[in-house]
């Protein structure tokens, strides 16, 4: 029975696949959008929404918080600096997930998860 286990395992064990969620939330934060598999996509898209939240709010404890997932400290500054303040009367939603054409290689549904831009 899988009680309480939550989340795809994307082929890797639990290290590898912590690291892979860093990298591409580190990357999504400096480029605000990446291209990967939809899979990838659906998994890291809680993370990306959890730091989002996280910079909302400019504290030292945050701002720790933060370090622990991203690896680039420009990637942490960024994200407070520039993303936190853009969604701050948002409540959550902050990005979108769109489908791509396969991937030409092995046929690996695509996707890009980008940020959303709000109309003010």
């Amino acid at each position: 029975m899988r009680h309480q286990k939550k989340g795809k395992k994307l082929g890797r064990t639990a290290a590898p696949r912590k690291a892979l969620f860093r990298s591409l939330v580190t990357s999504f934060v400096i480029y605000e959008k990446i291209k990967t598999t939809q899979a990838k996509a659906k998994a890291l898209r809680p993370i990306a929404e959890k730091m989002i939240t996280l910079a909302k709010k400019d504290t030292l404890h945050n701002r720790r918080q933060a370090l622990k997932v991203l690896y680039v400290e420009d990637a942490v500054k960024k994200l407070f600096e520039v993303i936190g303040p853009r969604y701050k009367e948002r409540n959550g939603g902050y990005t979108r997930i769109v489908k791509l054409m396969p991937r030409k290689n092995d046929g690996a549904e695509m996707a890009i998860l980008e940020l959303v831009e709000d109309k003010e």
